[in-house]
C-alpha cells in the first residue's frame, strides 16, 4: 500500500520524557483520529508488534489519522517501566498529540492489544471526547477491570476462542459486566481456534476490525 509510505517516525513528548511513536495523518479534513498501544512491555511488547502494525494499517487504509507508540522504556522512548501508571499517562500524552495535529477530527478511537487493551480501557474512563474503542485480547482474569464502572462508552472487544492466557469465565464475567450498562454497545467477537496472539489468524482478525469500524464511521 502505498499509504503505508506516508507514515513518519517521530518523537512526541510524553511525562517521562520522549516517547518513539509512529504517525499517518489523513489528508482529508475532518478524517477521524485514532491510537493503537501495544502489549506488555516486560514480556516483548512494542509497537512493532504484528497485531499492532495490523490495527494501525486498518485504521490508515480506512480513513484515519494513527499514531502507535512506544511506551516508556520501550525502543527508544525515554523512561523506565511504571507498572501500568505510567504507560496510562503516555497513552493520554499520545492522544493529547495526535488531537493537537488534528483539531478538526469527527471521532476519537483508542485501541490496544493484551496489556495495550487494559490501558485502551482505563484511558476511555478519564477522556470523554473518546467515541468508541477496539479491545484485543484483554485479560480480566490477570488484570482487574472493575474501574469499568460504568463503560463510558461503546466499543468491540475481540477475543481469542483458544487464549491460552485468559478463561473463559472471566471473558464470560467481563461481557455481562459492561453489557449491564445502558446507553452503550460493547460488541464481543470470538476468532474461532485461535491463540492469545492471533497466530495464524490475521485475515479473520482483520475482517473482524474491519466490519466494525466500517459501520461505525459510515455516518461521519
Amino acid at each position: 500500500m502505498k499509504l503505508k509510505s506516508k507514515s513518519l517516525e517521530i518523537f512526541i513528548p510524553g511525562p517521562a520524557g520522549r516517547l518513539e511513536a509512529k504517525y499517518y495523518k489523513n489528508p482529508k479534513f475532518g478524517s477521524p483520529v485514532a491510537i493503537v498501544l501495544h502489549p506488555h512491555p516486560q514480556y516483548g511488547g512494542t509497537m512493532n508488534n504484528r497485531i499492532v502494525q495490523l490495527m494501525y494499517n486498518i485504521f490508515l487504509e480506512n480513513g484515519f489519522s494513527v499514531i502507535k507508540v512506544n511506551f516508556r522504556g520501550v525502543g527508544k522512548s525515554d523512561g523506565i517501566f511504571d507498572n501500568g501508571q505510567g504507560e496510562l499517562s503516555d497513552a493520554a500524552a499520545a492522544l493529547d498529540w495526535i488531537e493537537r495535529q488534528n483539531l478538526d477530527y469527527s471521532q476519537c478511537w483508542v485501541s490496544g492489544f493484551s496489556f495495550g487493551s487494559l490501558i485502551c480501557m482505563q484511558l476511555i474512563m478519564r477522556r470523554p471526547e473518546v467515541n468508541n474503542f477496539i479491545a484485543l485480547s484483554p485479560q480480566p482474569n490477570v488484570y482487574d477491570f472493575s474501574f469499568l464502572a460504568p463503560c463510558p462508552t461503546s466499543g468491540q472487544v475481540i477475543y481469542s476462542e483458544n487464549d491460552e492466557l485468559v478463561t473463559k469465565d472471566s471473558i464470560i464475567e467481563l461481557d455481562n459486566r459492561i453489557k449491564s450498562q445502558k446507553g452503550v454497545e460493547v460488541n464481543f467477537s470470538k476468532i474461532k481456534n485461535s491463540n492469545h496472539f492471533f497466530k495464524n489468524k490475521e485475515k479473520e482478525l482483520t475482517l473482524e476490525i474491519e466490519k466494525y469500524i466500517k459501520e461505525k464511521t459510515a455516518l461521519i
